[in-house]
């Protein structure tokens, strides 16, 4: 009777946009910057959430994350959408099959899994090239062109999946799991928040609600019926690349008025280019116009009340 529930964690291990800050070959202000909070990876966040670790997007420095942040163990990976900068480390899941012996869950939309299959064609073969990549895809939602976006639903435990045993130069083969009965009992209910990386609705992305956080990137637009899915929150972020309009991410002002537009107790900037301010100016900036916008950093630690 006198448990308490613990509350919704998120660590952001990457806040940079698709290019990172610095950027290759760059030599501005914010790329040669001195301050810490400056070196931002591509973005990614990880999430404890009801006793269970979910990563959210995979990209190209998804090894060096996980490394940075001592992360040993994952139960599922969610996907915003199918863009390099948020799928393409995906191939480095191959560590947590072996040291867990347990394949990765894998969440996302429908044209999402047909990147991927793409993408990582020989992580999808009926038999697996030894050593190859143990992925059990969910799909949730549809494709392009939905509207209606995802339902909310349920994550469990790695513990359920099947139990891989390896096989020098024959790869792994599965053996069902015996899951205790406190591994049964993690679970958690997902809340997916449809929004779109075009204006003109060509790209949808999803972000994602857990408890009284939520984690939204790559946006260009989001509608009011989506936005309803967002009441209550602590905590809450969006992506932004620079203070003028782009044609696939909001604005600074935009990111402002989304911000208001929630209602978040706290909110924070990520998916962050070497085209803002520097971290310091821009929090300055953001506190000027509210003393609840925040900018987020690689390593930044948020939770529930």
């Amino acid at each position: 009777d006198g448990y308490m529930k613990e509350k919704t964690r998120l660590l952001f291990l990457g806040t940079g946009t698709s290019q990172g800050v610095p950027m290759i070959g760059c030599r501005c202000p914010v790329c040669t910057s001195a301050d810490p909070r400056d070196k931002r990876l591509r973005a990614s966040a990880l999430v404890h959430c009801d006793g269970l670790d979910i990563l959210v997007d995979a990209g190209p420095d998804f090894r060096y994350q996980m490394l940075r942040a001592d992360v040993r163990h994952l139960d599922a990976i969610l996907l915003t959408h199918n863009h390099k900068d948020h799928t393409g480390g995906l191939d480095d899941v191959r560590s947590f099959n072996l040291l867990e012996q347990k394949p990765v869950n894998i969440y996302c939309q429908g044209y999402v899994l047909e990147s991927l299959k793409r993408e990582y064609a020989y992580a999808f073969t009926k038999v697996l090239y030894p050593g190859a990549p143990e992925i059990k895809v969910n799909v949730i939602g549809g494709g392009v062109g939905d509207e209606d976006g995802a339902m909310p639903f349920e994550l469990h435990s790695n513990a359920l999946e099947d139990t891989l045993i390896w096989e020098s130069a024959k790869g792994y083969h599965h053996e069902k799991a015996c899951p205790s009965p406190e591994e049964l009992a993690l679970r958690t209910t997902v809340v997916p928040i449809q929004g779109w990386h075009h204006a003109e609705k060509k790209l949808p992305v999803l972000g994602y609600r857990f408890g009284k956080i939520a984690y939204m990137t790559d946006l260009k637009l989001i509608e009011d019926k989506e936005i309803e899915k967002l009441q209550g929150l602590d905590c809450v972020t969006v992506n932004c690349v620079k203070r003028s309009s782009h044609h696939s991410h909001f604005s600074l002002q935009e990111a402002v008025d989304f911000f208001r537009k929630v209602g978040a107790k706290r909110s924070y900037l990520t998916h962050i280019s070497h085209l803002l301010p520097a971290h310091e100016e821009l929090e300055a900036e953001l506190q000027s116009i509210d003393k609840s916008f925040h900018v987020a950093y690689d390593g930044l630690e948020i939770s529930e009340d």
